[in-house]
């Protein structure tokens, strides 16, 4: 009977086998190896397995879709089994003073032709804004010395944008390929806060100043769209909803309850009135982050009426109104760090101690790998790694089989000596790197990078 199948009916067949199978299949015969190539099985492959791979986002280069489901396979075994022989380790430095952030520049694409890039942009104390290929371990470009420490940056990889601000105030826009300025505006005052949005109206940057006062502007000409006081004379926290559709603005060291902005409100303002907000009913809020999954499920970590229990409130947004939920969390230390890796957890970071707790209040796990207190949290859908004062990296993977997705630790990366760095500060992800900012003595600071190698097409 399988001799008797044409194409058409053999195809279909293979429609319904795993990447492994049809790797067997080829080899019965000529036919059966030809039909196992075509290039729509693969690609549904691919969309299957990683939900993430839309025709809108993929760049296959020459890579055909079954080069790039073994490819990308291998990839991720090697990231899961942490193999010193997997990664290529670099220390770079460059910088005379403190790097205070970093972010990547390069798009974050799976590559396996060669051309695949990470390049990460820095911001220090030593008054520059400097760009690195990750994989050569070299500058690429770097500023002329600004006028006062950079304090802060943010970037826009499709557009190769970067945006710095500095301890006065001054916000500038970067060309990320050449390093040439192409814009700036002042706040007139001290501001460490920015966020991108990509709006269907065009690309905006949300900016905070110490003065309480949010600013809209449009990029890449820093053109001031609108001014909002949100918390007079607070400095203001900001996080922008995956969607891009609100902005969660906070006071900071302030028992002020938290705002919730409509973007468009703030992006396309009405003359004499009031962008649309909302003030939401919590007060000595601590944290909050939006769920990575959701459009508008906002996670705020606050002490209940009377100061005695840590609780945690759910809003999920909507035009009109929004719903809340309040859940008490088990007994520990407010959290410095918290992240919403998904609709459903919440992970946070307590001194050396790493949680992970369902937005319901029940705790799924405590890992305690590290020897000191952790300093960053990098999340996104495959991993989660975290940054120490004891000079390592941890990588956890998460496996998403069960109701609850499951977090596992599995292995270090270990900066460079105790005797010269003091431990890591800041840590940053692609698809293809990690990077962590080493602090040195003296005031001064190091990128640590580990790239993947990768199976070439």
């Amino acid at each position: 009977m399988v001799t008797q199948l044409g194409l058409h009916e053999l195809l279909h067949v293979f429609s319904f086998l795993e990447a492994r199978d049809l790797l067997r299949a080829a080899q019965v015969n000529k036919v059966w190896n030809e039909v196992s190539r075509t290039k729509e099985l693969w690609r549904q492959l691919c969309l299957r397995r990683w939900s993430s791979c839309k025709a809108s986002q993929m760049v296959l280069s020459t890579q055909t879709w079954k080069q790039y489901y073994l490819c990308r396979s291998e990839l991720e075994f090697r990231v899961e089994s942490g193999r010193p022989e997997d990664f290529t380790c670099k220390a770079i430095d460059g910088h005379t003073g403190q790097i205070d952030q970093l972010a990547y520049i390069s798009t974050n694409e799976y590559r396996f032709d060669g051309r695949e890039k990470s390049v990460v942009c820095t911001v220090s104390t030593d008054c520059t804004v400097r760009a690195w290929d990750l994989r050569e371990g070299t500058e690429i470009w770097s500023s002329p010395v600004q006028p006062a420490s950079l304090v802060n940056l943010v970037t826009y990889p499709q557009q190769q944008l970067v945006v710095t601000v500095d301890t006065q105030g001054l916000i500038k826009v970067w060309n990320a390929e050449t390093g040439c300025e192409c814009a700036s505006f002042s706040l007139l005052t001290y501001s460490s806060v920015m966020e991108t949005c990509d709006h269907p109206q065009g690309l905006f940057l949300l900016a905070a100043c110490a003065e309480g006062n949010l600013y809209a502007l449009m990029m890449p000409q820093l053109q001031v769209v609108s001014k909002v006081t949100v918390f007079p004379h607070s400095s203001v926290n900001l996080v922008v909803s995956p969607d891009q559709l609100w902005v969660f603005a906070s006071a900071q060291d302030s028992d002020l309850g938290p705002k919730v902005f409509y973007t468009q409100s703030l992006l396309e303002p009405l003359e004499d009135e009031p962008p649309i907000c909302t003030t939401l009913p919590v007060r000595l809020s601590s944290r909050a982050c939006w769920a990575s999954d959701e459009a508008a499920r906002l996670i705020v970590m606050h002490r209940n009426d009377n100061g005695t229990q840590l609780v945690v409130t759910t809003f999920e947004l909507k035009a009109e109104k929004f719903r809340a939920r309040t859940n008490i969390l088990d007994a520990m230390m407010p959290p410095h760090l918290m992240k919403g890796p998904s609709s459903q957890l919440i992970l946070l970071a307590s001194g050396s101690e790493l949680l992970l707790f369902t937005i319901h209040g029940l705790q799924l796990a405590a890992f305690q790998d590290h020897q000191q207190p952790i300093t960053s949290l990098w999340v996104d859908p495959t991993r989660v790694i975290t940054s120490s004062l004891d000079l390592s990296l941890r990588i956890y993977v998460w496996n998403k089989e069960n109701k609850f997705p499951v977090l596992k630790s599995c292995y270090h990366l270990l900066g460079g000596s105790h005797r010269w760095a003091s431990g890591f500060i800041h840590v940053k992800s692609d698809s293809m790197s990690i990077v962590g900012v080493e602090a040195r003595s003296m005031g001064t600071s190091i990128l640590r990078s580990y790239c993947f190698k990768v199976q070439r097409s």
